[in-house]
């Protein structure tokens, strides 16, 4: 095999990467027919095409030069002729990609109530190139855009949401959520900011926030304690702080841009709030409900979406490259371990699509005001556990296609996989650390009916599709629902032990997806490798499975 051969299977290997996506992903497009109506299919088929080939012939090639150490934003406290501006100057090639990201719909179908499904697609497809420097700032702007749509006065919706609603990057306003403080942290109770009412209705809002993603946002959603509220998160505010007013920055300094493992194309800083002139969204004694409620929920669904879109992009990039690389005589996908990469990779990404389209579904019913109580107790166990087992698979799944590319895979203009693991360990950290979300899902446990829920829907869909798979799966659930149980009633054994039940659960929860969605193989592997811990020695089908898994192509 010469030089040329080997070049000629690594361009054969890069020619296989879809132009268009969204087309090439017959599971996302089956999960989308089977829950939309014909007319609202075929609307966001078009556009999701449309965005999906952006995403790879402008947002992609964009992203591979402003994610570089060399064009990272930079911070300009001051302009030409000495006034302070407090901007955030970015490569040109940032702009060119958000202009596509804003024309997708992926934020303005935020102004319309119940379109989770468009926005949960078109943000999965950005994710093939992981954060790619606009997916924080989109997430954001959602957040606050239905925050205002949900909670605001309706003079304070009319005033802020319109401009984040815009198509036209070039004029539109971005959102962003200052939330944490050095000293909280995740603890957002600890918080000291403080809002002290004007006579105006606004609030002169004071303090520091510490991880400030988009600090080039033109309005901030901040919390802040208000004045003889009660202590921790009760206590709290929730405000649209405006960047500028009469064209000078609004009361604020941003004291730093940090320099982050990963997302490194977007802008994150720290930012000293010095009166800032802030309007409440919502009532002021249910800021912290809305905060957490609407914008933190509305992010973690999201970050788990970018989770699952990173995993597309894993198993792509790592079965193509497989199917072409050459070792020891024979490509490398003819080899028995690499085979079980791939199948793994698969059923990792097959079981977060399946997943977090279930959770997408609803938010679907929340955002347009229909869902009933059950799916609202449902959809407050599913947001964390997802968002939460979602990320530590991301992760994986990189680190993984990193393992099939072997050296290459470390290089970072070899493919995107180096900034996709990045991004993938950042997202872990975003909208609460795993433990905090596990000792959530617990404290809700506690005071809300979620494991007799969790327990209907799963059983309901095991129950439609009788097989051996979902037998065992029953079983499975039966188990894991008791030990959700005495981690309610055993304080000792629900904080030792809680965080390996709960992963039992949300695997058992994709199981039942994967089978809802018509992926056999793919259930059984998992319900194999990840709950029985059966491999080779134990299980017979296990070569067979793997050969089904590893053998399917997406491509062209």
């Amino acid at each position: 095999m010469t030089f040329d051969d080997a070049r000629r299977d690594l361009e054969a290997w890069r020619a296989e990467f879809p132009d268009d996506p969204f087309a090439a992903d017959a599971s996302l497009r089956r999960l989308l027919e089977g829950a939309l109506p014909t007319e609202r299919m075929a609307a966001l088929a078009h556009d999701a095409s449309r965005f999906g080939r952006d995403v790879v012939g402008t947002i992609g090639p964009a992203c591979t030069r402003y994610e570089h150490r060399a064009h990272l934003p930079e911070l300009a406290r001051y302009d030409s002729i000495g006034r302070r501006t407090e901007a955030v100057h970015f490569d040109p090639e940032y702009h060119r990609a958000g202009k596509a990201v804003w024309q997708s719909g992926l934020v303005s179908h935020s102004g319309t109530p119940g379109r989770a499904y468009e926005q949960a697609t078109l943000l999965y497809l950005l994710s093939l190139e992981g954060e790619a420097g606009h997916a924080c700032p989109a997430v954001c702007t959602i957040g606050l855009a239905r925050a205002l749509r949900r909670a605001a006065d309706p003079a304070i919706r009319d005033r802020f949401l319109p401009p984040l609603l815009d198509t036209d990057y070039t004029h539109a306003e971005r959102g962003s959520q200052f939330l944490t403080e050095v000293q909280g942290g995740s603890d957002v109770g600890a918080n000291a900011t403080i809002a002290k009412p004007q006579v105006d209705g606004t609030y002169a809002i004071t303090g520091e926030k510490w991880f400030c993603s988009v600090a080039d946002a033109q309005q901030f959603l901040v919390t802040a304690r208000v004045p003889d509220g009660p202590a921790g998160t009760r206590g709290l505010g929730c405000f649209v702080i405006p960047r500028m007013i009469d064209g000078k920055p609004n009361g604020f300094v941003l004291r730093r841009l940090k320099e982050k493992l990963g997302t490194r194309g977007m802008a994150s800083g720290e930012l000293d709030l010095d009166g800032a002139r802030g309007w409440p969204i919502g009532p002021v004694e249910n800021g912290f409900r809305t905060a957490a409620g609407i914008v933190l929920n509305t992010s973690r669904w999201m970050t788990a979406i970018g989770s699952a879109g990173m995993m597309r992009r894993a198993y792509l990039e790592a079965s193509a490259y497989a199917r072409h690389r050459r070792a020891f005589g024979r490509t490398i996908d003819e080899f028995p371990s690499t085979r079980a990469t791939i199948a793994d990779l698969r059923v990792m990404w097959l079981g977060a699509l399946h997943l977090v389209f279930a959770l997408t579904a609803l938010e679907d019913d929340i955002d347009s005001s229909n869902a009933d109580d059950e799916t609202t107790v449902y959809h407050r166990f599913l947001v964390n556990a997802t968002k939460y087992a979602l990320s530590v698979d991301a992760t994986n799944a990189t680190r993984a296609a990193i393992e099939v590319l072997g050296g290459n895979g470390t290089i970072e203009d070899f493919s995107a996989m180096p900034r996709l693991y990045r991004d993938a360990i950042v997202y872990e950290s975003w909208e609460g650390t795993h433990n905090v979300l596990v000792a959530q899902v617990l404290a809700d446990l506690r005071r809300m009916p979620i494991i007799d829920v969790v327990g209907e829907r799963v059983r309901k869909v095991l129950t439609a599709i009788p097989s051996s798979i979902s037998e065992e799966t029953h079983t499975q659930l039966d188990d894991a629902l008791d030990d959700m149980r005495r981690s309610v009633s055993d304080t000792d054994f629900g904080a030792r032990h809680f965080r390996s039940v709960l992963d039992r659960v949300v695997i058992i929860a994709r199981i039942a997806a994967l089978l809802g969605g018509g992926e056999d193989i793919a259930a059984q592997h998992l319900l194999q490798t990840r709950l029985l811990g059966q491999r080779q020695d134990h299980d017979t089908g296990y070569a067979a499975r793997v050969d089904a898994l590893a053998s399917t192509t997406d491509s062209r």
